[in-house]
């Protein structure tokens, strides 16, 4: 084991934890899905916020409502994604988990980062960034490429890391 293997544990290999990966890009459309229509309502929320303030500070107001979709989004992915659990509620709904792959850690920037990636391939080609999934080993859409993470199921993965650390143990 070299001195990179005793810092960052090594990436799940689909061969050998296949739990980790079974159904993961079903449940990613899903968690997405749920993702979306959150997504909605805060945004229907803060328009009608802004609507309201628009009408006492005589349409002045009016003019931060072109910000309220793209600050929703970065809102709602930096304080999920970037919170301890790693997950955006659909993904928490769906028992999936974003984790970093290149040793940086998963912090706000992070998360902002990755979904800003990824709203940037899924708006130039969703089919694409869809492809690189179905062919990948441990299923990555070209964002996940992009900003070095990988998604999991999270239930199954913390039984791996349990696991994965308790053979390391062994081992010395």
């Amino acid at each position: 084991m070299n001195q990179t293997d005793t810092l960052r544990p090594a990436l799940p290999d689909p061969q050998s934890a296949p739990e980790l990966f079974e159904g993961l890009l079903t449940r990613r459309v899903a968690a997405f899905c749920v993702d979306l229509l959150v997504m909605g309502a805060m945004i229907l929320a803060f328009s009608l916020v802004g609507l309201i303030a628009g009408f006492l500070t005589f349409g002045l107001a009016w003019l931060a409502l072109t910000l309220v979709v793209p600050a929703t989004i970065v809102l709602y992915y930096g304080i999920t994604l970037g919170s301890p659990k790693r997950a955006t509620w659909g993904m928490q709904a769906m028992d999936i988990v974003l984790t970093p792959t290149r040793g940086q850690p998963l912090d706000g920037w992070m998360a902002i980062i990755h979904a800003g990636v990824f709203w940037i391939t899924t708006w130039i080609s969703w089919p694409v960034s869809l492809l690189f999934a179905l062919f990948t080993p441990r299923r990555q859409m070209l964002h996940d490429l992009i900003t070095g993470t990988l998604m999991l199921r999270r239930s199954p993965m913390e039984r791996h890391w349990r696991n994965h650390s308790a053979r390391t143990n062994e081992a010395y």
